[in-house]
């Protein structure tokens, strides 16, 4: 007799010559899920706008939940009164994490946050579905329809087809600016690498024994070639009270090219091996037992950027530069990462501050696309101390409200004065 599954229907199917396109409208469309684009989203849906975001990984929280940076740096200004420099998304974010335990306060020359990863990408997610965003994973620029500057759509590629997302306004938070080079406008690379990162979390390790950061650095110059590592530094950031620490201990290309940047992921996964090698055997103490939890997504710093009005230059970081359309403030050191077996770190007096103005944030030529994160225009080492996740989240929440401002018009015809207005707490002492 016939079993009772086999009534189940099958049907053969086959792709079409023009497959469908799916269609998505949007007030603001957020390309990146970052922690500037989720800052972004957030901020849009909380105004009450429409709002798609869309990014190419298969998950929400971009390298802040997956690459394991570890640490929420340029929040705060530096030590003693640590400062909150950018507010926003990040108090609601705190407030929670701290009730489950999930961050930590590191007081030093400035204060950094530690997190765990898993923790914030789902709070997150959860962010996302209770303000109603549309998110779309896996789906990369293809196409943007771009009359002019004023952006009308972009047309994504997925596994699972073609997405069109209409919208009135776009905020490029992919890092990489891929959304304003997609755009046909103009963007900037480096001349020289900036070296990206490979990090790991390591687990069973003993945090009793853990050497002195100076400690660790000091023997990983000294003994770097004997183990094959490419850096001649490293930092380890424990998490208080789980036997875990995240590896900040390479140097990896960060290419644009679809097949070298696959192979620089796995070269970085390579160095990675070399790197716990060498902390089994020189600090057995503390991690003679240590083990790979996990390998984060490839940690790329600066790679491509918008050509923007203003390129913020490392004097205005320097002397601390104040503008009249700041949207974004931090004290972090100047931090780059421009050369293989080290990298420039210059910090700053106590009360310094530095800003990042909204012409830093726009795309020239563009009518109503505003950038956020590490793909805002600054010179190298300029753009090495705004690249961090507090300044990041801080344009994330300017360019929502800019352009709400803005009403689906030119972002150059809003009040820059009503914008301060919005974020002050984000911009002023």
């Amino acid at each position: 007799m016939p079993h009772a599954l086999s009534d189940l229907n099958v049907r053969t199917v086959r792709r079409s010559a023009e497959p469908p396109v799916e269609e998505l409208r949007a007030d603001v469309c957020v390309v990146g899920a970052g922690i500037s684009g989720m800052s972004a989203a957030l901020t849009s849906a909380r105004l009450g706008r429409r709002v798609a975001l869309v990014d190419a990984l298969p998950v929400l929280g971009g390298q802040c939940a997956n690459s394991l940076i570890g640490l929420f740096c340029g929040v705060f200004g530096n030590g003693p009164d640590y400062q909150q420099l950018t507010h926003g998304i990040f108090t609601d974010m705190f407030a929670d994490l701290e009730s489950s335990g999930d961050v930590s306060y590191n007081r030093r020359h400035t204060m950094t946050v530690n997190y765990d990863e898993v923790a914030v990408g789902r709070w997150m997610e959860e962010q996302v579905q209770d303000h109603r965003i549309h998110a779309v994973t896996s789906a990369s620029v293809l196409s943007v329809e771009n009359d002019g500057g004023h952006l009308s759509a972009v047309v994504f590629a997925t596994r699972y087809g073609l997405l069109r997302v209409v919208a009135d306004a776009f905020v490029d938070a992919t890092g990489d600016a891929a959304l304003t080079w997609e755009a046909g406008l103009d963007c900037r690379v480096p001349e020289r690498t900036i070296w990206g990162s490979q990090q790991v979390r390591l687990e069973n390790l003993d945090p009793e024994h853990a050497p002195a950061p100076e400690e660790l650095a000091q023997r990983v110059h000294d003994k770097a070639e004997s183990y094959g590592l490419v850096r001649k530094d490293g930092l380890a950031f424990f998490f208080p009270g789980r036997n875990t620490a995240v590896m900040n201990m390479t140097h990896v290309e960060a290419p644009l090219e679809p097949v070298a940047a696959s192979r620089a992921q796995l070269e970085g996964r390579a160095q990675a091996d070399l790197v716990v090698d060498f902390l089994r055997a020189e600090f057995p103490d503390a991690f003679g037992r240590a083990t790979v939890r996990l390998y984060g997504f490839p940690g790329r710093r600066q790679t491509r950027w918008i050509a923007g009005e203003y390129q913020l230059s490392v004097d205005d970081v320097v002397n601390g530069n104040t503008f009249d359309d700041a949207v974004a403030r931090t004290a972090w050191p100047i931090e780059l990462h421009d050369r293989p077996d080290g990298y420039v770190w210059e910090v700053f007096e106590s009360d310094h501050v530095h800003y990042v103005p909204l012409r830093s944030i726009t795309p020239e030529g563009a009518v109503n696309l505003l950038a956020a994160g590490r793909c805002v225009d600054g010179d190298a080492a300029a753009l090495s101390s705004v690249r961090v996740m507090g300044p990041c989240a801080a344009m994330g929440e300017a360019a929502a409200h800019a352009l709400d401002l803005a009403d689906g018009g030119a972002v150059s015809d809003i009040s820059r004065s009503d914008l301060r207005d919005r974020i002050a707490h984000n911009v002023t002492a």
